[in-house]
């Protein structure tokens, strides 16, 4: 009788084609064997009747902010949060951290932070700015998951938007060297005039800021994006699509042999402009949730399998920036890492009969594929034991005392959900149970494979 580390005893396991009841046996942290009934004996055995097991989540955009900015987030806090809402791995943005990853130093100096503190692992993206472009070479030696670019103002000075000639140059390079190119697309000339015309008038509220960010000024970054990497031959990702139409341009150049995918948000999924007003700064993002008709177009496109994946974007902040009267002096991010599984299941699943698959898809399968990572992000025999145990019917209303969040505060909370992460699994650890972390940080670095 064969002996393993680890056995999951009948479970509904969500695969490509559907869910399947099976067991699975681990065995120094790989899947070994999956088979309606395994016989033999393990260290550890978990009945996982009545739930669901998913391939762990792994979030391709997040920003810790560690090192640095730590009164922020930490690397400790998010990827606990990320654990407690299915999530076996992170890719970190290279801005919000100090130093800025721009460089190998830089980078050295994120990834001995993360070694030491993530609870799950991590893949970290370099920086692409106008100044940065000549390190993108050494930043893709080091390992980094791809190249981050803002095509506006990224809320921080010292990480500039790229102007059309350094991202050319830099998509240039990229695709010499093989490596993904992400970007955020909204028109830096137009939204920092509506900005600067904006204040000059006095403007505050929600709706105003709102006004100030119109769904064209990403759609027209996005094609001329778009434009450079069908010239250069990079594979370009488009960070946190908020429009259907978005979507679209993405679907339409990959027709025509264009190299290129695209994201969303579980707040462009959920939330509306009525909810920003609603709920004030603590939803205020860029770019920023649409109207409810934007919105079901959004999901269309995702039914579609229009959209790669889906990632939290969480950009947390203190509540002195993040809380504000003024909307438009208020951070823009929205803390979410913790939620993003909850979402789906709840708006989509639930909501709108969404095939569970597909959220796998997006959150997992789909992440690994789409950035090269070998070994992990499904549920099949030599890959990674990474689960997301999940009780479908579990209704919660998020509380701001349920998050791991260094800053407690969230535009989800008083969300109510169906759907609840029970257990997280990496590499055959328990990492969370039932509200509680339940490891040391074991993170091991995700590098691309090329």
């Amino acid at each position: 009788m064969a002996t393993f580390d680890l056995l999951l005893k009948n479970g509904t396991v969500v695969f490509p084609a559907g869910e399947k009841k099976v067991d699975i046996a681990v065995s120094e942290g790989k899947i070994v064997e999956i088979n309606p009934s395994i016989n033999g004996t393990a260290t550890e055995t978990i009945d996982a009747s009545g739930l669901h097991i998913f391939p762990g989540m792994i979030d391709a955009h997040v920003h810790f902010n560690d090192p640095g900015r730590t009164d922020w987030e930490t690397i400790t806090n998010g990827s606990s949060a990320l654990a407690a809402g299915g999530g076996v791995g992170f890719f970190d943005m290279p801005l919000n951290s100090e130093p800025l990853v721009l460089d190998a130093k830089s980078y050295n100096a994120k990834l001995a932070e993360a070694k030491t503190k993530s609870l799950v692992d991590y893949g970290l993206w370099g920086g692409l700015t106008p100044k940065s472009v000549p390190n993108l070479e050494e930043l893709a030696e080091c390992g980094v998951i791809g190249f981050k670019a803002f095509n506006c103002h990224s809320g921080l000075d010292d990480f500039p938007g790229v102007d059309d000639w350094s991202i050319y140059k830099g998509m240039e390079i990229a695709a010499k060297l093989g490596m993904l190119v992400c970007i955020h697309c909204e028109n830096d000339l137009i939204t920092a005039k509506m900005f600067q015309e904006a204040l000059a008038a006095g403007k505050s509220t929600a709706r105003e800021f709102l006004d100030s960010r119109p769904a064209f000024t990403e759609t027209e970054s996005i094609q001329r994006m778009v434009a450079f990497a069908e010239e250069t031959g990079c594979a370009l990702h488009i960070a946190h699509v908020s429009t259907a139409r978005g979507v679209q341009i993405c679907t339409e150049a990959r027709a025509r042999g264009v190299n290129v995918t695209c994201e969303t948000l579980p707040s462009y999924l959920v939330f509306t402009d009525k909810d920003v007003e609603r709920i004030g700064t603590l939803a205020k993002c860029c770019p920023p949730p649409r109207d409810g008709d934007n919105r079901e177009k959004l999901w269309q496109r995702v039914f579609n399998d229009e959209v790669v994946l889906v990632g939290s974007d969480h950009s947390p902040a203190t509540a002195e920036l993040k809380i504000n009267d003024n909307f438009f002096k208020a951070w823009g991010g929205i803390s979410g890492v913790q939620t993003t599984l909850n979402a789906l299941l709840t708006e989509g699943y639930h909501n709108r009969q969404f095939p569970l698959a597909k959220i796998a898809a997006l959150t997992s399968s789909n992440v690994v594929d789409r950035f090269k990572v070998k070994g992990k992000g499904k549920i099949e025999v030599n890959y990674d034991a990474d689960f997301a145990i999940v009780d479908l019917n579990k209704e919660f209303t998020l509380k701001n005392e349920d998050l791991f969040y260094k800053n407690k505060i969230s535009a989800y909370v008083g969300q109510h959900y169906k759907g609840k992460v029970v257990q997280t699994i990496l590499r055959g650890t328990t990492v969370f149970k039932d509200g509680k972390i339940t490891s040391k940080p074991i993170g091991q670095q995700i590098k691309p494979v090329l």
